[in-house]
């Protein structure tokens, strides 16, 4: 090898055991929209077993109003069982392709257990958002608000990292301005149901927890 081989930059991925949180997370979502899919396809009693589930386990944010719950803690279990739940199949393949991509990232710069809080935390921001801002009656299900936790932590430590190396700071609002067009036309496309309330919360408890998580900028 050459001495400018070895002067090469050296890049790694994200450990394993690192990833495990990640692969856990995508295998029991996975897991519940299979139980999903055969409810569906019959497979059980209960004639409407996913809109069941969808009543026990989603977000429903009539239940801060008059609604009663269906069952005494369902108030506070709902603002994490909501997350494991996903419209359909197609969902839950795009949340999950973009947690694996998100997740290796994040992981790579702080490590799965911060991930793993950081992830849960964004999962509450978002429900909580979707609680505050929404005027919805339908119910709130899916990974998203998690998701854009993500990305919301990995644009703030890019913003930390551009600012410690006075580097410009265009890309990072290129990228805010790209998500936030994205929901526009997101909520368009599906005629007003996008949980944009979610995505905002999750991106701001994302953003704020990366700069608890990881405060310094890197080279």
């Amino acid at each position: 090898m050459t001495d400018c081989e070895d002067n090469l930059p050296k890049t790694q991925g994200p450990s394993l055991r690192g990833m495990i949180p990640v692969y856990a997370l995508i295998v029991i979502c996975v897991a519940v929209e299979g139980v999903l899919l055969a409810g569906d396809a019959g497979a059980f009693e209960q004639p409407r077993f996913r809109a069941t589930v969808y009543e026990q386990g989603g977000f429903w944010a009539g239940l801060f109003d008059n609604w009663q719950p269906n069952y005494p803690e369902q108030k506070w279990v709902m603002f994490l069982t909501h997350s494991f739940l996903h419209v359909s199949h197609w969902h839950l393949v795009l949340n999950m392709a973009t947690l694996f991509f998100l997740g290796r990232i994040v992981v790579e710069r702080v490590g799965g257990f911060k991930f793993l809080v950081l992830y849960t935390i964004s999962v509450l921001g978002g429900a909580f958002g979707f609680a505050l801002l929404t005027q919805s009656f339908d119910p709130m299900v899916g990974a998203s608000g998690a998701l854009f936790g993500l990305a919301g932590s990995i644009l703030a430590w890019e913003y930390v990292d551009r600012f410690s190396l006075r580097e410009g700071l265009w890309p990072v609002a290129f990228f805010v301005g790209l998500l936030f067009a994205l929901n526009v036309a997101m909520f368009y496309a599906m005629n007003g149901r996008l949980a944009w309330e979610t995505h905002l919360g999750g991106f701001v408890t994302g953003w704020l927890m990366a700069t608890l998580l990881d405060p310094r900028g890197r080279a």
